[in-house]
């Protein structure tokens, strides 16, 4: 049986965007391939403090913070490796690499040194998917009104746009979609159709938003580009991850006008439930802007809002 190595791996970004990879040397297993700065967790000792020490030992900086990301497993042919991946959230210093042939900052869009090293690769996709996801409520407060915020966001940044119109007929949702695909297009934003992968495809949409009662009878991940689900519980997360899902999204953590009454989880519950799962989590539910940090602290991928994402008050 092969032993399982617990590893740390940081992702360490720099002001203007771009995150660190460096390149295994000659006389290690898998030399000359790419990677998240990081190594093994020590007997005793935390992954998250395990890559505060990796890190100076192996770039001679100091971290400050780290926040809890995603943890993948795979099988080497030398080792069974469980990867926890941090965020760097603060660090300082000037990089002295000691251990790779080389170090390069890279962007999340288009990196451009390779190969990866197998088990680092699906990071590089969940890098990919942005930390603020806007839902949609066109029926709540109208056509016209929703385009006219989904402007003023996407010229703010949102670059994520969940179509959710439970209310709204076929043939309108339809022209709506086609309408908020191109508006989201022309600005590099990507979107999700909430519950209809057919509708998605039609529409030129990027992928399907699955509900979590979609999700417990999927018997294959949809051939889309993105697709995610609405998960309430960590049998769910754990089925979404099993399907090979991108993303998933862990709510209610706050009260929220969108369902009233319900039991809110709070940050400490979502940070137990989406602890050491594989795919990004965006938590959703009475959340605004000014709680993407706390968020991030609980082991959140970003926020998907409603209110939160059009509300110019």
């Amino acid at each position: 049986m092969t032993k399982r190595v617990e590893v740390a791996a940081g992702v360490i970004f720099r002001r203007d965007g771009r995150f660190l990879l460096g390149q295994r040397a000659p006389d290690t297993f898998y030399a000359g391939y790419w990677e998240f700065p990081g190594g093994k967790v020590e007997p005793g000792e935390s992954p998250a403090d395990a890559l505060i020490r990796e890190l100076d030992e192996e770039l001679g900086i100091r971290v400050h913070a780290v926040r809890p990301w995603i943890t993948r497993e795979h099988l080497y042919e030398h080792a069974h490796v469980r990867l926890h991946f941090f965020e760097v959230a603060d660090w300082e210093g000037e990089l002295h690499d000691h251990v790779h042939s080389a170090l390069s900052w890279e962007r999340v869009e288009a990196p451009e040194v390779g190969p990866m090293l197998p088990a680092n690769g699906p990071i590089l996709k969940a890098l990919r998917l942005p930390r603020w996801m806007g839902i949609t409520h066109a029926v709540e407060i109208g056509v016209a009104r929703q385009l006219e915020l989904l402007d003023a966001a996407l010229a703010g940044g949102l670059r994520l746009v969940q179509v959710r119109e439970p209310g709204m007929a076929g043939p309108e949702l339809r022209a709506f979609a086609v309408e908020l695909v191109k508006r989201a297009r022309a600005c590099g934003a990507s979107v999700v159709v909430n519950g209809n992968a057919e509708l998605a495809a039609e529409t030129g949409a990027d992928g399907v938003h699955l509900s979590a009662a979609q999700l417990g009878v999927l018997g294959a991940r949809p051939a889309l580009e993105w697709v995610g689900a609405s998960c309430h519980t960590r049998a769910e997360l754990e089925r979404a991850a099993g399907l090979g899902l991108d993303y998933a999204v862990l709510g209610a953590v706050q009260p929220t006008a969108t369902h009233p009454g319900q039991a809110a989880l709070g940050w400490e519950r979502f940070a137990e439930l989406v602890r050491g799962l594989p795919l990004p989590v965006l938590a959703l539910g009475g959340l605004w802007r000014a709680d993407m940090a706390r968020a991030r602290e609980a082991g959140a991928h970003g926020i998907a809002a409603i209110r939160g994402s059009w509300d110019q008050s």
